[in-house]
């Protein structure tokens, strides 16, 4: 199903659809296994998504309990892994993987990754994620992720988050050294707010290209950083566009959708996803999926036009 004109973008010098894929439930806790992630990306890009977002920190770490530590209940989220797969490049390489096994034109896919960030692992088997956006990691990172992806420059690279510990300036020189050396011809951020938004456009200028932010019915983009995009003529790249799964969704946000779903015989995840296209001109959503029906339908969006009369009802 190719997505009609009006979604569409340039974007990182790649005409896409503006309904790309995130990656993260692919390879974190509670993927699938892994020939079926394979055929989950095989089936977004069939269906015409040609933008795969994925990152360094998409992988689980080993969990080795002591045996002083009690067993973790189900409400706290144990550590677990189908095919015991911890290594670190599991996210990168099932992109890389799939992508090449693909059968469709490789040269009309964006993929894109995010470093300065990895994953943690409690004594209680619990998971975590920690910043690390030193400039040296930086760097190494950026050159692990390109090999993993077996590409030799970036397209689009990310700062996955705004580390406390280190200047952000000194985060955004990192990605300036980044770009001058070849290793990245666009930037993009990640987890900001306006202000991180104004100091990486002094550090990187026409380089910097795109902002990913949370947004949702349930998390509408409080500190207003897709009207400082607009402002600035970047993208805006939400992500967890359905509200996630990693943490409580207030359910009551969706209700709206749900209604016009049912007049519409369409599932509600794809007006949620319609709705965050007529927001912004130059709004990328990327859902996540765990199945190739899930990517199927959210891809869907990209013809699904909601009226005037209905985005009245909706936030």
């Amino acid at each position: 199903m190719a997505a009609s004109s009006m979604q569409r973008m340039n974007f990182a010098g790649v005409d896409i659809p503006r309904l790309g894929m995130g990656c993260m439930a692919l390879s974190i806790e509670g993927r699938p296994e892994r020939d079926t992630a394979i055929t989950t990306i095989h089936s977004a890009l069939d269906a015409g998504v040609r933008y795969l977002d994925t990152a360094w920190s998409y992988y689980l770490p080993e969990y080795r309990p002591a045996r002083s530590v009690q067993t973790p209940s189900r409400h706290q989220s144990p550590a677990t892994s189908r095919g015991n797969d911890y290594r670190s490049d599991y996210g990168e390489r099932l992109v890389h993987d799939a992508l090449s096994t693909w059968k469709g034109a490789q040269d009309e896919v964006l993929v894109a990754s995010k470093i300065g960030w990895s994953r943690t692992v409690d004594a209680r088997g619990r998971y975590g994620w920690k910043a690390d956006a030193r400039p040296e990691t930086i760097i190494s990172q950026a050159k692990e992720s390109a090999h993993r992806l077996g590409v030799d420059s970036f397209g689009l690279l990310y700062s996955h988050c705004n580390d406390p510990q280190v200047p952000y300036d000194e985060q955004m020189e990192a990605f300036r050294h980044l770009v001058d050396e070849g290793v990245a011809r666009a930037i993009g951020i990640s987890r900001v707010d306006n202000a991180d938004i104004d100091v990486a456009l002094r550090v990187l200028g026409k380089d910097l290209i795109a902002v990913q932010n949370q947004f949702s019915p349930s998390y509408p983009d409080p500190l207003h950083t897709m009207e400082h995009c607009e402002k600035h003529d970047l993208a805006f790249v939400c992500w967890s566009p359905l509200g996630g799964f990693l943490d409580p969704v207030d359910a009551q946000a969706y209700e709206a959708f749900k209604a016009i779903a049912a007049e519409r015989g369409v599932s509600y995840q794809r007006v949620v996803l319609a709705w965050e296209l007529s927001k912004y001109d130059r709004l990328i959503t990327i859902p996540s999926a765990r199945n190739p029906h899930e990517i199927r339908d959210s891809f869907a969006a990209t013809q699904l036009t909601l009226s005037d009369e209905e985005l009245r009802r909706l936030p």
